[in-house]
């Protein structure tokens, strides 16, 4: 959806990478002294969520931009880092939780790039391997249209050899991506899903043969991949479908270019159940029959989950055996009887991601506990 509004913290008005945002963006930026001039249009709004991808606020990020991936000691968690370059998106998909995660909801961009630099750095110089991604709290290649802050951080990443970025999205905006020189330390991945999910869930995205073609493309270029199908959806025919969407990977990019591939199912906090309800009238979504998780999030049913992982990880073991395929905040019965082991608790998910990162993009070994 297009944007219609530009603001500028007038604590950054003089910054050149807001000059260049503005002059791509072809909005006239508003000077704001306080922030909560902002929040107070976008909450008067009918649709405050909506209004908010309307609006982008340029801005200093005034907390750390890498941090912890909020995982649970619940669940199995993978140790991910995230590096915070901005906040919500311009896409539209009904189990988005960052409807809920933020209050208000708004496209942030931070442009104190010589902070968030300095903070890389002091990552690089740590004697550890770090899997570094900007998808969490934002769309990683949402902010290409008005910037280069991917080629940036490719270029970063590139003259180190401890970590490696990871740039995950549900557009092909990976032009500016070509002629980089890389060096392997970045993996471009893409959220997956049918494209019965993507139509009816994912409004605004690009649909999954244009996922793939961009895929294909960046493999091309040298780039690693991965996938994410997170959150995996139940309905009629599910498994089939999703096996489906496996086997149409594999016939765009090789096995041996795709460093993982993790899954999740539907899952959200209930206070999401309302907004769906209201933005997304015609969604099933929230419909479906869910039990309370341990963290307090909504749920399929454990059987109904089991069926769809086992479905799609029994494709993908079929046709790239060497992937690594893990899960996405799941229990340890769930691994077991999927996967037939459990991650050992010392950070063992972790542990596996790192050494897969290691061999494929060229790490130092060395730093492997």
């Amino acid at each position: 959806m297009p944007v219609t509004k530009l603001y500028i913290d007038k604590e950054v008005e003089d910054y050149s990478n807001v000059r260049e945002f503005s002059s791509r963006i072809d909005l006239e930026g508003e000077i704001v002294d306080d922030q909560q001039v902002i929040f107070d249009i976008i909450q008067e709004s009918s649709d405050p969520i909506q209004k908010a991808k309307e609006v982008i606020f340029l801005t200093r990020n005034k907390g750390a931009f890498i941090k912890k991936c909020p995982g649970t000691s619940i669940y199995t968690c993978c140790g991910y880092k995230i590096l915070h370059i901005g906040t919500f998106c311009d896409m539209d998909c009904s189990y988005c939780i960052l409807q809920t995660y933020f209050h208000p909801p708004i496209m942030q961009y931070f442009v104190n790039h010589i902070d968030m630099m300095t903070e890389l750095d002091r990552i690089f110089e740590e004697k550890a391997i770090h899997r570094v991604g900007t998808g969490e709290f934002t769309d990683s290649l949402i902010w290409e249209k008005w910037t280069d802050i991917a080629s940036k951080l490719v270029t970063k990443f590139s003259k180190q050899n401890n970590s490696i970025l990871e740039l995950k999205s549900k557009t092909v905006n990976i032009k500016k991506l070509e002629n980089l020189n890389h060096n392997g330390k970045t993996i471009l991945a893409w959220s997956m899903n049918t494209p019965h999910v993507i139509k009816e869930e994912e409004k605004d995205t690009t649909p999954l043969k244009a996922r793939l073609r961009a895929a294909q493309k960046v493999e091309s270029w040298g780039y690693k991949l991965a996938f994410h199908f997170d959150p995996m959806v139940f309905y009629d025919n599910c498994h089939e479908e999703y096996k489906d969407v496996v086997r149409q990977i594999f016939k765009n990019v090789s096995p041996e270019n795709v460093a993982y591939i993790s899954i999740g199912s539907f899952r959200f906090m209930p206070d999401l159940k309302q907004i769906i309800q209201k933005r997304f009238k015609e969604s099933t979504l929230v419909y479906g029959e869910f039990i309370h998780g341990l963290d307090n999030k909504m749920r399929y049913f454990k059987p109904l989950r089991l069926k769809m992982y086992q479905a799609i990880v029994s494709e993908i073991k079929l046709l790239a055996p060497d992937v690594l395929v893990y899960f996405c905040m799941e229990d340890d019965e769930i691994w077991e009887k999927t996967f037939g082991f459990v991650p050992d608790k010392d950070e063992g998910l972790s542990k596996m991601l790192d050494k897969r990162v290691a061999k494929l993009c060229g790490l130092n070994k060395g730093l492997l506990i």
